[in-house]
């Protein structure tokens, strides 16, 4: 007997994989898992620690596959679990001291950086409060408007914006008086 689901499958590699496909949930963590591993890196700004995020993303991904309607669905819902398992995780004691040297540069564009003006902007952002520094990471990591950040964060939009203007100007604050 056929189970029928409840909405229409467009991806091949999604549709394999709530068939029990393990090598098709691969690809989709393949092509996926620099987005997540992104959201909790700059989150949190250590590595274990966004890695162990990654993974928990993943399998509560693979005991929710069900529910997963599209690829843009996915895509979402991703971004949205990330989200809210970085907040989850400050709710946990959990000290760690990050290394320098476990603090490593992803792969940008090709014009050169100003490595001490992102080292200040990385400690300012990471002083910021917790759901400011999570939008900022939405809006400039992810590169999503303020519509897309709502949805995920369930929030207003009106709401999302003036989080966002409130931690630019403190962050443009707090690089002036540095200067």
């Amino acid at each position: 007997m056929t189970a029928i689901l409840p909405f229409p499958v467009t991806d091949d590699a999604l549709e394999r994989a709530r068939g029990g496909d393990h090598d098709a949930f691969a690809e989709l963590i393949e092509e996926h898992e620099a987005m997540v591993f992104s959201i909790a890196l700059h989150f949190f700004e250590d590595r274990g620690r966004a890695e162990e995020l990654a993974q928990e993303v993943f399998l509560q991904l693979f005991r929710s596959l069900a529910t997963i309607e599209s690829r843009s669905h996915l895509v979402f819902w991703l971004r949205q679990v990330a989200s809210r398992r970085c907040i989850d995780q400050l709710r946990k004691p959990r000290p760690r001291a990050v290394s320098i040297d476990d603090v490593h540069e992803l792969a940008g564009g090709g014009e050169p950086r100003d490595v001490l003006l992102d080292q200040k902007l990385r400690g300012l952002i990471a002083g910021l409060p917790d759901t400011q520094r999570l939008l900022l990471t939405l809006r400039y990591q992810e590169d999503l408007d303020p519509s897309e950040i709502c949805r995920i964060v369930n929030l207003p939009v009106n709401t999302v914006k003036s989080h966002l203007h409130r931690a630019l100007l403190s962050l443009r604050k707090k690089l002036g008086e540095r200067s």
